[in-house]
């Protein structure tokens, strides 16, 4: 099935959809007593480590002003781009019951998987908002437009790994473990707890050709960071001009982001041309 019949497919199944992303949210919380309540505590608790650890413990915040912001914008784009990837991954596996029985655009579960994200992503975000008020860094204006670019860049490309991901895993089940090794390094290649400069000054103590700053930089999770950074946090710190370029973001921020979102797209579409390949042997694999 072609990638626009899939998605003509999906379409015409979006109430389906809607209540296999309702059953995900349901089952995380299922049997908790606080319910949804842990999707704030989870993130108020990592924010405050963050903070303490490596904000005062190690130093970090002598650097970096409003540095409590400042890493809790990194920390909620990558909080949903890891459980987009790692959900999306073990979606096929955890749905064979219903993938062997019934008969379903195979991509709905991926998807399913992908939506059931946005909920816990809404919540990081009302604790990001509370902080950045707190802080004084939120501030209304047109910036707000680098967070709209960064969800969208790291939606997609974290689409396109977990759709591809999802049907790798079905045949061989170490991807799921290699997909938290990718997560992990995500989280450190990102300049979630430093600024992207220092990348280029630890090249250059090693010897590093400086062309390797661009391949960091196109990275999308890490240009998905800066762009929440530039939304959340510089608006409201001073020193750094109205327009967001130069320190602490490098030039022509929301063009990257605009570049990277294209080739998202040819990425997913690739990817769902992979998934389409291998989706005719997932019931007997399962």
């Amino acid at each position: 099935m072609g990638f626009f019949r899939t998605g003509q497919a999906v379409w015409q199944r979006r109430e389906l959809l809607d209540l296999l992303i309702r059953r995900e949210i349901k089952a995380r919380y299922k049997d908790s007593a606080l319910g949804f309540v842990w999707g704030l505590i989870r993130p108020l608790t990592q924010l405050l480590i963050y903070y303490l650890v490596l904000g005062h413990f190690l130093g970090a915040a002598r650097s970096i002003p409003e540095f409590a912001v400042f890493i809790f914008s990194g920390l909620t784009l990558f909080g949903l781009a890891s459980e987009m990837i790692m959900t999306m991954t073990a979606s096929i596996v955890g749905n064979a019951g219903l993938i062997k029985k019934v008969y379903l655009p195979r991509e709905i579960f991926p998807l399913a998987a992908a939506g059931s994200t946005a909920f816990n992503f809404g919540l990081q975000m009302l604790v990001l908002i509370g902080a950045a008020l707190l802080s004084g860094t939120f501030v209304l204006g047109w910036h707000f437009l680098y967070a709209i670019a960064a969800i969208v860049v790291v939606a997609i490309w974290c689409a396109a790994l977990g759709l591809a991901m999802s049907a790798l895993n079905v045949f061989l089940r170490d991807i799921q473990y290699l997909v938290e090794v990718i997560v992990m390094l995500l989280m450190w290649t990102s300049p979630i707890v430093y600024f992207w400069q220092f990348v280029g000054t630890a090249f250059g103590e090693f010897g590093l050709p400086s062309w390797l700053v661009d391949v960091y930089l196109a990275n999308p999770l890490t240009l998905g960071v800066m762009g929440f950074q530039a939304a959340f946090w510089a608006p409201g710190v001073a020193g750094i001009p109205p327009y967001l370029e130069g320190v602490p973001f490098p030039e022509h921020l929301m063009l990257r982001m605009v570049i990277a979102a294209v080739l998202g797209l040819i990425a997913f579409i690739a990817a769902q041309r992979l998934f389409n390949r291998l989706q005719g042997n997932f019931a007997q694999e399962l």
